[in-house]
């Protein structure tokens, strides 16, 4: 085994080796080989990215700080599971002899002092999004924009889609002959298959990348491994900066005038499908893979349905490169 090598070398290995022997020691005690994947999938899409090439012995509290605090007040239960299954990680290193002294993911005397109490933390109800007169312009200014972390924002904005669900795409879950995208249940937030269908513009954006194999990412970080959520972000901050320095505005929320996040993209969908179409609102909670009625959810599930939301997502693609205003759009509604 890898861990045995690695032993028999003497080599201390990074935090992305010590995963399987974490999963081969505490996967038994798990509930099932779906919530096994996810356990892995996790640590893949949040920590990897910012320490997976750190020796275990290396691995800082600002480390695993670092990981955490761009996801706690927003994915608070994810971010709080993440927490525990790194602390497993490295508990499972010291164990093996590679780490020594404190766990540097403990909450008590620890992260505790610098994050909020999970329990207390309000949830976060309204994201700061791009106002719809403003998308456009946006959008505009993304695609002049290069690099893996813009792309997967542009699919982001192009699907409304989770910043987690697009940063963690493999191209096995792209069928470009129907033009579609299904996201496995182990990586939904409802933890059920979630079909996308993907408007020309999104097509076109995913088959302009270099194709990797199914099990590749299709936004890979430059070191290998998904994307960070800090990597999105950071997009989103120096797009607000540089306008700001052009309009004195830069890109807000029209509200509370905070600058518009990734998450906000898909709050600026929900508007849009309200103020300016006639698609019905349970259509695009079922787009944004949002807890409706088991009733609702199996009306929109089926084949005629999920070209309705295509028609959607494809109205929504052509607001947003500006090739369609704000009239009213959709469909009549069929009754009886």
């Amino acid at each position: 085994m890898e861990r045995d090598a690695l032993k028999a070398k003497g080599e201390v290995p990074t935090f992305t080796q010590a995963i399987p022997g974490a999963l081969e020691k505490y996967g038994p005690e798990m509930a099932s080989e779906r919530y096994r994947k996810q356990w892995v999938a996790s640590l893949e899409l949040y920590a990897v990215p910012v320490f997976g090439e750190t020796k275990v012995d290396e691995v800082t509290v600002d480390d695993v700080f670092a990981a955490l605090q761009p996801i706690w007040l927003e994915k608070t239960d994810t971010a709080r599971r993440v927490r525990g299954r790194i602390e497993k990680v490295l508990l499972w290193a010291k164990g093996q002899g590679f780490v020594k002294g404190e766990n540097p993911a403990r909450w008590g005397g620890n992260l505790e002092l610098r994050l909020s109490k999970p329990s207390s933390v309000a949830k976060v109800i309204h994201q700061p999004a791009l106002a719809l007169t403003d998308l456009a312009d946006w959008f505009s200014d993304l695609k002049s924009r290069k690099g893996n972390a813009a792309r997967a924002l542009e699919l982001a904005a192009l699907t409304a889609a989770r910043s987690g669900e697009v940063r963690g795409m493999k191209w096995g879950e792209i069928d470009f002959e129907h033009r579609l995208w299904i996201v496995p249940a182990a990586r939904m937030k409802m933890d059920r298959e979630h079909r996308v269908p993907l408007s020309n513009a999104a097509t076109e954006l995913l088959k302009g990348l270099e194709r990797g194999s199914d099990d590749d990412f299709v936004f890979a970080a430059p070191r290998g491994g998904a994307l960070s959520d800090m990597a999105l972000s950071q997009i989103m901050k120096r797009m607000h900066f540089a306008a700001l320095k052009v309009n004195g505005k830069g890109y807000v929320d029209r509200v509370s005038g905070r600058p518009a996040v990734p998450h906000g993209l898909r709050s600026a969908f929900r508007d849009w499908v309200a103020e300016c179409t006639s698609y019905p609102g349970e259509m695009a909670e079922v787009a944004l893979a949002h807890k409706v009625s088991n009733s609702v959810e199996a009306a929109y599930r089926r084949g005629d349905q999920l070209e309705k939301r295509r028609q959607m997502m494809s109205a929504w693609a052509a607001f947003l490169t500006g090739s369609q205003d704000q009239k009213i759009i959709g469909f009549e509604v069929s009754r009886g």
